[in-house]
């Protein structure tokens, strides 16, 4: 069963090394994601599993490393050889110490059915908490990555509310075309909580709901 979840985004510049003299743009970002992780650890769970969005579904075991190199900051995380992707590699960074059963990768394009089955499916052994990495849509304004579209920010809201009201249908519901055309990379992960949590009692909340660089970033905590 879903002990509880938590909500994060996994932009590179979360992490300070990375982001640099901008570090504290992202201050108020960093400090939501600490107080969903503290609360999602308070139910403690007897299994902790990330889940992120991928180029392809895949998972790895608890020890599995990943790296920021790429985006330019030399940060390891996990050990052995780094082959986490980015989403469950902030995650692994934002968990620190604390022990993880699993890392799982959903990838970005993966159909609403299959979600909701591997959600189902992480969670069918014991009390289970999961941290989703999961953005918004990066289409929120002219400077985002991917420009401006003027579905990106009702696109967003829908979100931001099924977070907050721990609204499963309306997860489960996102549209992945409409997600791939306005670049919300969270979408199959959102999918595969809609999965875990089910038809059960689930009280939610919203932590943050920001953009600061035209890319929607939400924190959320489910109990």
């Amino acid at each position: 069963m879903l002990a509880a979840a938590a909500v994060c985004p996994h932009p590179p510049l979360i992490v300070p090394e990375l982001a640099g003299a901008a570090a504290p743009e992202l201050d108020e970002l960093r400090s939501a994601c600490h107080a969903a992780i503290t609360g999602l650890l308070a139910a403690d769970p007897d299994l902790l599993v990330v889940v992120g969005g991928a180029d392809t579904t895949s998972r790895y075991d608890g020890g599995a490393a990943g790296t920021l190199r790429p985006w330019g900051a030399d940060v390891t995380v996990g050990h052995g050889d780094p082959v986490l992707p980015l989403s469950l590699t902030i995650g692994r960074w934002l968990l620190e110490d604390h022990d993880v059963a699993a890392f799982q990768a959903v990838a970005f394009d993966a159909a609403p059915g299959d979600c909701l089955a591997l959600g189902a499916d992480l969670v069918r052994d014991g009390r289970v908490a999961l941290l989703v990495m999961a953005d918004g849509s990066a289409r929120l304004t002219e400077k985002a990555p991917g420009h401006h579209d003027p579905a990106a920010q009702p696109y967003n809201e829908v979100i931001a509310r099924a977070i907050a009201d721990a609204d499963v249908s309306a997860l489960a519901h996102l549209d992945p075309a409409k997600a791939d055309r306005l670049w919300v990379a969270g979408r199959a992960a959102l999918q595969v909580l809609a999965g875990a949590a089910g038809p059960g009692d689930v009280k939610g909340q919203l932590l943050a709901d920001l953009a600061p660089y035209g890319v929607g970033y939400f924190v959320g905590l489910w109990r």
